[in-house]
């Protein structure tokens, strides 16, 4: 089974970026399931490569990547290019007034891993075929 956008019918690709592995490959399989390919990093830089060189309709962004970092830059990126995103993270009370105003939908760890992945995909109106 496979995801397509319902307004392109196009195939459905997700970035998911996280620093946590089994997080991160707990949503990989979930994005599996809803039919999309999953497009995966464990950090900024890698994130911003699969943006730059890929077709992405939609993200899953980890807050908080370690090191002082956070998915800001990656957030503005999509943003820019009108990819919509959500920011997945247990830091609520961390964030700081930047990163709560990047304007992504806000999903709370923990959260399942489909619910994240059905929250991500709602703009896309993806059917599977």
């Amino acid at each position: 089974m496979t995801g397509l956008r319902a307004s392109t019918g196009e195939p459905c690709r997700v970035l998911v970026l996280d620093d946590e592995p089994l997080i991160l490959l707990d949503l990989e399989f979930a994005v599996e399931d809803a039919g999309c390919t999953p497009m995966t990093a464990l950090d900024l830089v890698e994130a911003l490569s699969i943006v730059q060189n890929n077709a992405i309709s939609a993200a899953i962004l980890d807050v908080s990547l370690g090191r002082g970092q956070t998915c800001e830059q990656v957030a503005r990126t999509l943003a820019a290019m009108g990819i919509p995103y959500v920011l997945h993270t247990g830091d609520l009370d961390r964030m700081d007034e930047t990163v709560r105003n990047l304007g992504g939908t806000l999903v709370p760890k923990p959260t399942p891993a489909a619910v994240v992945v059905a929250r991500a995909l709602e703009p896309l109106g993806v059917r599977h075929v």
